[in-house]
């Protein structure tokens, strides 16, 4: 592959990438079945490999899965009707143009990814490291957001509440008995958390090092380009969670103190009394016209940094939207029909694996400057979610709470 294949892709599209779906499994979780994915090709990957619970966008990133295939978690650029070039590569060559100088200049990457993720029941309580802790392993930090798309989220499958943070009052010494308790059933963590109701519409900005326990909600989490983790409950829906899990992205050295395990957490944002008002988030206008609005979905800073964000463009039957942006975005509906730059825009019903559909795709830089043009030839509302990477608005990103002016 060269950048001359790239740049004639990019042409071909007036400046966008169509991409393929990229699937990604979880050997100790069960589908939620909602993400339009075949169900016969749930575990697609082999049985062992654990169901397909999670779709990534506009993905550089790889999947950090013990067996996992080569490509796995990488996004694929579609030219004609088959997969030509990794996204990955396509930046390689030609990340300038694709992301933006400043971006390219500073990352060498295109550095954040979303995905669908998808759960018949919640997920471990678990931490993502930040960046200081994830370089001990040669990885990156994770902060994350989420949203929970109303299209995809008709039903909230087995429990649709996130254990958020710990409560007031708790203290590290009760977390340390917590995993001193690994072996012994359910280690007792949520009991020194909170959960609160997920709803359809709505979404979170989740800073590394907090503790979070996801619930059964599909979501979709624009957040930073790796997959860095460490789960601190023993037991989950009465599945035990092998303490592997708690400790493979820590210092070989230090997975048996559990201290430092507890140290790892940022404790004044876990213990936070305030804790919804800091990371809870609604949508509100970004920008309306004749026949459309963008709606900002995620914003905020994570630790001081835009890192990433988020939007959600409703196209009305008939009417066309030409939406301007000053950085690159990776771009998928979530219902209706329509147009993107003169290329399809088509919602699917179901997914086989393997399957080239056209509902997702990158929006370069250069495109985005110049304004994508979006029409809905459909009888239905064409929404489409795209989400942004760091330092892309400037004082233009909204702060948390901003939904409330």
């Amino acid at each position: 592959m060269t950048a001359a294949q790239v740049r004639s892709a990019l042409d071909a599209g007036q400046g966008i990438l169509r991409l393929a779906p990229t699937w990604v499994p979880r050997s100790f979780l069960m589908p939620g079945r909602r993400i339009r994915l075949h169900p016969d090709d749930l575990y697609a990957y082999g049985a062992h490999r654990g169901g397909i619970d999670e779709r990534w966008f506009a993905s550089t990133t790889p999947a950090a899965n013990e067996g996992r295939v080569p490509d796995e978690g990488l996004s694929w650029a579609v030219v004609g009707a088959k997969k030509s070039f990794t996204l990955l590569d396509a930046v390689g060559l030609e990340g300038n143009s694709l992301i933006g100088k400043s971006m390219f200049g500073k990352y060498q990457r295109w550095p954040v990814y979303s995905k669908y993720f998808d759960n018949m029941g919640p997920i471990p309580h678990h931490m993502h490291q930040n960046d200081a802790q994830a370089k001990l392993v040669g990885q990156q930090g994770k902060p994350e957001s989420y949203y929970f798309p109303k299209q995809l989220n008709a039903i909230g499958n087995n429990f649709p509440y996130t254990f958020m943070g710990l409560e007031p009052g708790t203290t590290k010494d009760d977390i340390v008995r917590c995993l001193d308790r690994w072996n012994e059933g359910d280690n007792g963590i949520l009991n020194y958390s909170k959960a609160y109701r997920l709803q359809p519409g709505t979404g979170w900005l989740i800073p590394p090092c907090v503790l979070h326990a996801p619930g059964s909600l599909v979501t979709y989490e624009p957040q930073w380009g790796s997959d860095v983790f460490g789960m601190y409950q023993s037991m989950v829906e009465g599945r035990p969670v092998p303490r592997g899990l708690l400790t493979k992205d820590f210092p070989a050295e230090k997975h048996n103190d559990n201290r430092y395990m507890v140290d790892a957490l940022d404790w004044d944002a876990n213990v936070n009394p305030h804790f919804k008002e800091s990371h809870y988030l609604e949508p509100f206008e970004a920008a309306r016209g004749d026949g459309w609005v963008d709606r900002w979905i995620v914003y905020g800073k994570v630790n001081g940094q835009e890192l990433f964000s988020a939007k959600e463009l409703t196209v009305d039957p008939g009417a066309t939207a030409v939406i301007k942006d000053p950085g690159a975005s990776g771009l998928n509906t979530t219902q209706g029909t329509g147009t993107i730059n003169g290329q399809p825009l088509q919602t699917p019903a179901m997914i086989r694996f393997g399957e080239l559909t056209s509902d997702e795709y990158f929006i370069s830089f250069d495109a985005a400057a110049a304004g994508v043009t979006v029409r809905n030839t459909g009888t239905e509302p064409l929404v489409c979610l795209r989400y942004f990477g760091p330092d892309v608005f400037g004082p233009a990103l909204p702060a948390v709470g901003a939904y409330k002016k």
